[in-house]
């Protein structure tokens, strides 16, 4: 970092730089079954790079990977090739984060008090203890236990670090009957270890694959409402927040603006919307202090009561929005629970979601449905496994008609309402 920073500053050439570097220290297991077959550790560090060059009434920039290996002449060779580049890109003028030297942030955690041999097994007990099912195992099993320490420096005099700890489990639940198997592939992500949340996680995951199994697929088409969960639910509130991100507005690919109301006209006991960009979220892998530009993350609410409030992202294209103070480019939702309670949940017959294709969602056609690959359909009376089928129905009609659990839960990078209702999809 010292090295290429000093070279950055050296060149004539260079009107403004940004240099990022990220250093990770993992510790990983792999088990087949219960059977440990490898333990690896690694200490890995990447820094990249970006050379801006003011030229022509605009601003160019070009990045590159400056790995520990180079040279000094070969990082000048970079620099200068950077810097051919630069001048060949013409974007709006626009300037840096300003900031100064600042201590390094810790994010919350419990995962540095012990040593990551001990917490790794400690994880994989956890996991391995849910694997009680007849029939179940936990055919495979990851677990990457992670600290990064990212830096990020420019040439306004930005220099700010923050390290965060991170565990991500990868499992395959199998159940296997007469022969045959099904699997289904499971990915926890956490900053925070409890060992009875991750056994109850994986558990559920092993009682839905051995439903997998028996699942068949119900006498279609059906008009019913639908229950998405949590993993779900992060995907179509990202869709809106990814819309009302400055880079969207600038370029004019946002169909909402401020003050349009998402869920005009809607039914009387329609829950309303309040999602809120943010900086960080309890357990989530993805909370961060400040974005990769240096800039402090300043938590925005986007929608109001179903209503666009505000935009937010990254500190140039805030800037070309004329912005007075970017929020930075936010990378968590927090969506506010809603009204909807599990017994009222429970006397209208539903179909809810367990696995998806991946949920899809197209707001210019009005659009939302998905692939789903097991699902719990409630005919009012009993509750039964199915496959094969797929959901679609009008966006605009399903918020008109939203609803949102009054429990919560959490899922990435996403945190608020546990379960959501869409009225009247079709099932085919």
């Amino acid at each position: 970092m010292k090295t290429v920073k000093e070279l950055l500053e050296q060149n004539a050439s260079v009107d403004a730089f940004r240099i990022l570097e990220h250093r990770i220290r993992s510790y990983e297991l792999f088990f087949v079954h219960q059977s440990l077959e490898t333990v690896r550790a690694t200490d890995t560090a990447d820094i990249e790079a970006t050379v801006y060059v003011d030229h022509d009434g605009f601003r160019g920039d070009s990045a590159f990977a400056a790995p520990e290996s180079l040279s000094e002449e070969e990082l000048n060779e970079k620099i200068s090739l950077a810097v051919r580049r630069a001048r060949l890109v013409c974007n709006k003028p626009y300037t840096l984060t300003r900031g100064e030297s600042a201590p390094c942030v810790y994010l919350d955690t419990n995962l540095n008090e012990e040593a990551p041999e001990t917490l790794a097994r400690r994880i994989a007990d956890a996991c391995f203890a849910a694997d009680t099912e007849e029939g179940g195992s936990i055919n495979a099993l990851e677990i990457f236990l992670d600290r990064e320490e990212t830096r990020v420096v420019n040439s306004l005099g930005v220099d700010r670090s923050q390290v965060k700890y991170r565990v991500m489990i990868e499992a395959i639940p199998t159940f296997t009957r007469g022969g045959e198997s099904v699997e289904l592939y499971e990915d926890l992500r956490f900053s925070e270890f409890d060992p009875e949340r991750v056994t109850g996680m994986i558990r559920e995951k092993m009682r839905e694959v051995r439903d997998r199994f028996s699942a068949q697929k119900p006498q279609t088409p059906l008009q019913t409402n639908v229950i998405l969960r949590a993993k779900e639910i992060s995907s179509l509130m990202e869709e809106f927040s990814n819309e009302l991100n400055y880079a969207s507005v600038y370029a004019h690919s946002n169909l909402h603006a401020l003050g349009d109301d998402l869920q005009e006209n809607a039914a009387g006991d329609c829950d309303k919307i309040t999602l809120t960009a943010k900086g960080t979220l309890p357990q989530s892998v993805f909370s961060k202090a400040f974005d990769e530009d240096g800039t402090s993350l300043a938590d925005t609410c986007l929608i109001r009561d179903g209503k666009v409030e505000n935009y937010y992202g990254a500190n140039r294209f805030g800037q070309y929005l004329e912005i007075p103070v970017p929020s930075g480019n936010l990378p968590c939702l927090r969506l506010e629970p809603g009204t909807l309670s599990e017994d009222l949940l429970e006397q209208t017959p539903h179909l809810e979601c367990v696995s998806l294709s991946g949920l899809q969602v197209d707001l210019y056609n009005d659009y939302i449905g998905g692939e789903i690959r097991l699902g719990y359909y409630f005919d009012g009376k009993t509750k039964t496994p199915v496959t094969g089928i797929t959901m679609s129905g009008k966006l605009s009609e399903v918020l008109r008609g939203l609803r949102l659990s009054e429990r919560t839960g959490t899922y990435n990078a996403y945190e608020g309402a546990e379960k959501l209702l869409l009225r009247d999809m079709q099932i085919l």
